[in-house]
């Protein structure tokens, strides 16, 4: 599943491009961060995800 928007990341790319391996990898970043962030927050005793969390 992807969970980046690529239209939005190529817009702040300024003229750079990006293969597809790199958004395949900013997923899998995206999806390790998001996890990381939830295991915080269980930890804490939240089910709310917040900033300090990532």
């Amino acid at each position: 599943m992807a969970l980046c928007v690529k239209s939005a990341v190529r817009s702040q790319l300024k003229g750079m491009r990006a293969g597809g391996d790199f958004f395949k990898e900013l997923d899998n970043k995206i999806g390790w961060k998001v996890k990381r962030a939830i295991e915080r927050a269980k930890a804490n005793g939240r089910k709310t995800l917040r900033a300090c969390d990532l």
